[in-house]
């Protein structure tokens, strides 16, 4: 049709074996997620490779972990954990829980407390939600883990450290909605 204008550029196609993965690195995330699970066992501290809200009634979220990390068979034994969000100016943090750090090194790169759950929770976090994990789907190379929220500490409007296109991005504080 003579006059229209395409809506979207044309995609470059790419190699079925690159396509589920280089989209998926297209998908903004509030990011990292950290995740530590309770006292009770050594403290370890993945990030997730998502986290997302699946409904308020009750609070519960879902955080997907790869069964290859090396801290898979702990998460699951234990069923809590602490969903920590970062805000700007932690990157630094956020590479070191991300990279290939001892446990260790990754808890000394911040101050701590316990949570309800006796989970860590990062004084520094810009909302952390302390969980209780009630249910799993295994979903190819990794776990679906739906966790019940049982408390939750937030630094009113803070602002937001964001991973798009395997780059940080910082976005501003707002206030809530009424």
């Amino acid at each position: 049709m003579k006059g229209l204008i395409p809506c979207m550029p044309t995609l470059k196609p790419l190699p079925p074996s690159l396509l589920p993965r280089s989209a998926s690195w297209r998908f903004a995330m509030r990011c990292p997620a950290l995740l530590q699970p309770s006292t009770s066992l050594p403290p370890m501290a993945p990030t997730a490779t998502a986290v997302c809200s699946v409904t308020d009634q009750p609070p519960t979220l879902l955080v997907c972990i790869n069964r290859s990390a090396s801290v898979y068979e702990t998460f699951i034994e234990n069923g809590l954990l602490c969903v920590n969000t970062l805000g700007n100016g932690q990157q630094d943090l956020s590479n070191l829980f991300g990279g290939k750090r001892s446990q260790q090194e990754r808890f000394d790169g911040g101050q701590w407390e316990s949570g309800v759950t006796g989970a860590p929770i990062l004084n520094s976090a810009k909302l952390a939600l302390d969980c209780k994990v009630t249910q799993s789907v295994s979903v190819g190379t990794h776990d679906i883990l739906f966790c019940q929220v049982l408390d939750i500490r937030h630094q009113g409007e803070s602002d937001a450290l964001v991973y798009f296109a395997r780059q940080y991005h910082h976005l501003p504080g707002a206030a809530p909605a009424a």
